[in-house]
């Protein structure tokens, strides 16, 4: 096997390279000429750059959700430095949750999710042509004259449970909202009373 020997001039003296001498490599990233290497980007920025434009679609996706006003700080170590929070200036500034609005948020996303099937179903059915079937179906069902699991095509069937549950979700979410509001109003003549008003 050959092997590349280099030599060095030592005092006049030609010498082998010693193999434990390390030759210092050059910027793996490259450098500019004239510019210290200190004054380009740091690597960990250039990563940060590129994986940014790479996931750019995913990271412009809307988000759904509230965000909190209150953030706590980061301290130099990167720990989470929870100053004022789980104090009494803390709990009086964070306001309770409304339990049952919370809960007709929550079946408004099934609601929402319930009516997306229920538009895919109704094009699939349209496409098989059998549409006016499915709805002379549906409106016996909403009668009472037919029960749902006497349906025998299974695109109809799917069509009334979800169509059924998309109605009960909305008398729940109408009744939960109503709570909440009437919660609300009692809690506010409670405050007012306690003002003297």
């Amino acid at each position: 096997m050959d092997q590349e020997t280099s030599f060095i001039v030592y005092d006049g003296i030609v010498v082998v390279e010693s193999p434990l001498l390390k030759r210092k490599r050059s910027n793996k990233y490259g450098s500019v000429e004239g510019l210290p290497d200190e004054e380009l980007v740091d690597p960990h920025e250039i990563e940060r750059m590129y994986l940014m434009e790479e996931l750019r679609p995913i990271l412009q996706l809307p988000v759904r959700g509230r965000k909190c006003p209150i953030k706590p700080s980061i301290d130099e170590d990167g720990r989470v430095d929870w100053g004022a929070f789980a104090t009494a200036d803390f709990d009086e500034y964070r306001p309770d949750i409304d339990k049952p609005l919370y809960k007709a948020n929550i079946l408004a996303e099934e609601r929402r999710s319930r009516i997306f099937i229920i538009g895919m179903l109704k094009d699939r059915i349209e496409r098989a042509g059998n549409y006016n079937a499915a709805r002379k179906i549906l409106k016996h069902v909403l009668k009472g004259t037919i029960e749902v699991d006497d349906i025998e095509d299974w695109d109809t069937w799917l069509l009334a449970k979800d169509y059924l549950r998309v109605r009960r979700l909305e008398k729940q979410i109408k009744e939960l909202k109503e709570k909440s509001k009437r919660k609300r109003q009692e809690e506010a003549e409670k405050f007012w009373r306690s003002m003297g008003c």
